[in-house]
């Protein structure tokens, strides 16, 4: 490992628990991935606005340097005038807000045999006391001085010659029984087999307080000891061989929680999706001449809450059971409330799935066990926010379950290398990926970074190999549409409306904010930052960075000045599974840099 301190920075305040619970409500900072515990990245600020947002220029950008640049998919945090922002190869840089200075940079060594599935991203840091936290590409989580740069503890949490990995931002949250505070984290890697984790760790000394392992029937770790496991210890969901045995896929298992949790403090739950099953070919999680919708693969490719006080699986929501497409399940369940047709407010859940589903789910009822051993599922409503779907045609609202229409690549036949191509939209690549949606409080919407294109896929034979690709799938990406394939949307949560969209012509890969000024900013992997009236949609301002923007915005105030910030820097999954896409990919130049924008003093 090794730090760089640049220039000394100065001392600044500690950050509180009450300072990061307050993060939604506050301008000053962003101390928390998605602007908030709910993640529904909306800022307060509106200095900049519908009226005055044509005026931003740039303050000043800052580059990542060296020859690893690559994917820079980060979302950056502001204390106390500095910017944290991470970098691609497990990179971290501290930054005076206002000029873009080096105060101080981290750069991990790494070993030689990572196994990273999807470009060696990393997207943003955590931050609490005078610590600031992030994950490695080899398994590591490590908490830096947040002054210095200096190494403060340095965990491993798996082996990643097995193809265990970190690229999303850990959350702090605090347990209301024990009054801890507490880092907790998740683990990448399902691509190579691997049982995906959800960590709790001690934030001072990175001791872990608890350990949740995704795939029903592993046993959860408390306090260094055995606990509880997920969901039935007889694993029912997954199927046995001939003699009784679970089945290879069981034992290796997927279900990793990639992305960054959110929290509601209410229920004391932690609320995180898991990712997809191992291997992706459905049939080796089938048990042998059966039906695959008779097995779901718990607890892979849904929406999962965790008691924080224990690491235990109090509730589960399953967007895809045993996922056949790769849909995975990870990306951001942003907690939010609404008023129903009966005048009740409704504690809810919502998530845009990479199987092109917007699900809004009872975060209650799932706080208290809706989906487990039998009891009636979250479900609210399930709406397609992408065209083209072919693997259903919606979702039972009683059941919970997909109303499937048949779009299962077949097993190969016997003495066949591989099964017969099926069509599939959309593709592995999702309607939506990892890139984080938003909520507008103010216009009551949700806005999807979406995209419209498909898939050949087709089954191959696979055994499980350590540290190999454990797929059993093979595939081509294809367009769906010849004039665009990113498809911005605003969608109404009540009914599933689409309010309004916009177009791209390359892959949307960025997340999306809002802002009280009635604004939503996000980015397009052709190189430019782009703001839209977030009632209407309107394009209101852009701005050319170089390099495709893969990033999450941010903004805050300082000095009475509003700023927005985020990172340019094309990569990711999309350049390296394009298929069809390449012709669009290769026209985008790399780069790897932070930039800030602001309006001209009067």
């Amino acid at each position: 490992m090794a730090g760089l301190t640049a220039t000394p920075a100065l001392a600044s305040q500690s950050v509180s628990w009450d300072d990061i619970a307050n993060d939604h409500a506050t301008t000053g900072d962003v101390l928390s991935y998605g602007l908030g515990l709910k993640a529904q990245r909306h800022s307060p600020a509106k200095q900049i606005n519908t009226k005055t947002v044509k005026n931003l220029v740039p303050a000043w950008s800052f580059s990542f340097g060296g020859e690893k640049q690559r994917g820079q998919e980060a979302q950056a945090l502001v204390h106390d005038g500095v910017i944290y922002v991470t970098a691609s190869y497990s990179r971290f840089y501290a930054l005076d807000a206002k000029t873009g200075k080096q105060l101080w940079a981290y750069e991990h060594r790494l070993p030689d045999d990572i196994r990273p599935c999807c470009d060696v991203v990393n997207r943003g840091p955590a931050i609490y006391g005078n610590k600031v936290y992030f994950g490695t590409l080899d398994a590591r989580m490590l908490a830096l001085d947040k002054d210095t740069g200096k190494v403060v503890w340095n965990e491993k949490f798996a082996d990643h010659k097995l193809g265990y990995t970190m690229t999303g931002a850990p959350f702090i949250v605090k347990d209301s029984k024990s009054g801890k505070v507490l880092l907790v984290h998740g683990s990448s890697g399902d691509e190579f087999g691997v049982v995906g984790w959800l960590f709790a760790r001690d934030p001072d000394t990175g001791a872990e307080v608890w350990a949740r392992p995704m795939v029903e029937g592993h046993r959860g770790r408390l306090n260094g000891q055995d606990s509880t496991y997920s969901g039935d210890p007889k694993a029912p969901s997954w199927p046995r061989d001939k003699d009784g045995k679970l089945v290879e896929a069981w034992h290796q298992g997927g279900g990793a929680p990639w992305q960054t949790a959110t929290f509601d403090v209410e229920t004391n739950t932690v609320v995180i999706g898991t990712g997809n099953p191992a291997p992706w070919n459905t049939w080796k999680r089938t048990k042998e001449g059966d039906d695959p919708r008779n097995w779901d693969s718990l607890f892979t490719s849904g929406q999962a809450y965790v008691d924080a006080s224990t690491g235990d699986l109090k509730g589960f929501f399953q967007h895809t059971p045993n996922d056949a497409w790769d849909f995975s399940g990870n990306n951001s369940v942003l907690l939010f409330e609404y008023k129903n047709q009966d005048g009740k407010l409704v504690k809810a859940s919502a998530h845009a799935d990479r199987n092109g589903f917007f699900f809004v789910t009872d975060r209650e009822r799932l706080a208290n066990g809706a989906g487990m051993a039998g009891k009636p599922t979250g479900l609210i409503g399930a709406w397609p926010f992408v065209e083209g779907i072919t693997w259903a045609s919606g979702f039972d609202l009683k059941s919970g379950k997909p109303i499937e229409r048949g779009n299962r690549p077949p097993m190969p036949e016997a003495g066949a290398e591989k099964g017969k191509s099926v069509f599939v939209s959309p593709p592995f690549l999702g309607g939506t990926n990892w890139m984080p949606m938003s909520y507008s409080p103010d216009t009551g919407l949700f806005y999807i970074p979406g995209n419209h294109w498909a898939m050949d896929y087709w089954t191959e034979n696979v055994t499980y190999k350590a540290g190999s690709a454990y797929l059993g799938q093979g595939f081509r990406i294809k367009r769906l549409y010849d004039d665009h394939v990113g498809i911005l949307r605003a969608i109404d949560p009540k009914n599933g409306k689409i309010v309004w969209q916009k177009k791209e012509k390359f892959p949307l890969w960025a997340g999306t904010l809002t802002t009280a000024g009635g604004l939503l900013i996000t980015g397009t992997s052709d190189g430019y930052v782009k703001a839209f009236d977030a009632k209407t949609g309107e394009e209101l301002w852009h701005f050319q960075t170089g390099s495709g923007v893969v990033s999450v915005p941010i903004t805050w105030e300082q000095d009475g000045e509003q700023y927005l910030g985020l990172s340019s820097g094309y990569g990711g999954a999309v350049p390296l599974w394009g298929g069809d896409m390449a012709d669009l990919t290769r026209q985008v130049t790399q780069g790897g840099s932070y930039w800030v924008f602001k309006l001209p003093k009067r």
